[in-house]
């Protein structure tokens, strides 16, 4: 369900989203052209353990992903108390005629509320996906259906009945832009072609001619030449930003605002210290990827204030807003500035209500 706003209501509305948690950005880390700013939070955080990412959820086996027209409906005997009386499983189809390329099924059988990302990768089916939007599945759900893009434009074969994730990545942040704002398939493979391309430019020797053969994002970002690649931004990255972070032990440390080339590009927040760090390693690696399309020097480059990020942060003022709502699970409000746009997520579940995540880019 989507809702749109008056200009004063999005004013006033944008205004509560983040009231009463004051947030700081830490002076830089900086590798090569890439940039990033810790994020702390003035306030308590929130209490996100009742969540359960989609890696987890995958690796436990409690969350499955298929094409659509896989997953039968399910029948989920109770006991009297409401108490379930086995986790029941879906009954996967072995014919797939209805499979859809920008739409995927995913059930939920954890007790725990499912948080998942756009960005997010899944692999297998018959072709990769990206989570097009952040959401939050409710949990023992029925099978809902998964917006996603196809980050893999030249097969549709199914190497695998069930979707797996990528553990240590998640699609960087213009490919993230292109799934949640711009909700254009076509756009998103331009610039997966474009991210892959980038990719294999910034290798010190040519990657394995399997994967220069492959489409494929998720190939290209789990191939073993990329990763050692990408090491080589995020180890010193990840070194220094422990390093800050310990000397600050009473900063809690909930996001971080991300500059490539000297531009701030990006900005990711979350409720709570536990969240940011579940959804880490994934997060530096993407921005780290992002910044392998850069053919500025690095001598030309003037990295951004603390103040500027500061400003890129705070500045929530909307021109146009909308919002999507999933009673009783989640809102997703889309928030447009004149150079930006945020995405804030909130959880609606029954005493849980507060802001889990903001995404937030410049255009």
């Amino acid at each position: 369900m989507k809702a749109k706003m008056s200009l004063l209501g999005c004013v006033l509305f944008v205004g509560s989203l983040m009231a009463g948690q004051p947030y700081k950005v830490l002076t830089p880390i900086t590798q090569g052209n890439l940039t990033v700013f810790p994020v702390v939070a003035g306030g308590s955080s929130a209490d996100t353990s009742l969540f359960i990412t989609l890696d987890e959820g995958i690796r436990s086996g409690e969350v499955i992903v298929t094409e659509t027209g896989a997953v039968e409906g399910l029948v989920r005997p109770r006991m009297d108390d409401g108490v379930w009386r086995e986790r029941p499983q879906p009954r996967i189809r072995t014919a797939r005629q209805s499979a859809q390329v920008n739409e995927l099924s995913l059930v939920n059988n954890s007790a725990r509320p499912l948080l998942l990302l756009a960005g997010e990768i899944v692999t297998g089916g018959k072709q990769d996906r990206v989570v097009s939007k952040d959401r939050i599945i409710p949990a023992h759900s029925q099978p809902v259906a998964l917006g996603v893009f196809c980050v893999e434009p030249h097969r549709w074969t199914e190497t695998s009945a069930n979707f797996g994730t990528m553990h240590s990545a998640m699609a960087q942040p213009s490919v993230r832009a292109k799934a949640l704002f711009e909700q254009n398939q076509q756009q998103v493979w331009d610039e997966v072609a474009k991210s892959r391309l980038a990719l294999m430019a910034a290798l010190p020797t040519p990657a394995p001619a399997a994967v220069q053969a492959s489409s494929s994002y998720a190939v290209a970002m789990q191939s073993r030449a990329v990763q050692a690649q990408v090491d080589t931004v995020v180890k010193p990255l990840e070194h220094s930003y422990d390093q800050l972070i310990q000397k600050l032990k009473a900063e809690n440390a909930v996001g971080a605002v991300v500059a490539v080339n000297g531009e701030i590009i990006w900005a990711d927040v979350f409720a709570s210290q536990d969240l940011l760090n579940r959804f880490w390693d994934k997060l530096i690696r993407s921005y780290a990827a992002e910044s392998f399309g850069s053919t500025l020097p690095v001598q030309f480059q003037r990295p951004p204030t603390a103040q500027e990020a500061q400003g890129f942060l705070d500045r929530l003022g909307a021109t146009h807003e909308s919002i999507e709502t999933e009673p009783g699970a989640y809102r997703q409000t889309e928030i447009k500035g004149d150079d930006y746009t945020a995405f804030v997520l909130t959880s609606l579940l029954p005493g849980k209500e507060f802001t889990v995540h903001l995404a937030k880019m410049k255009r």
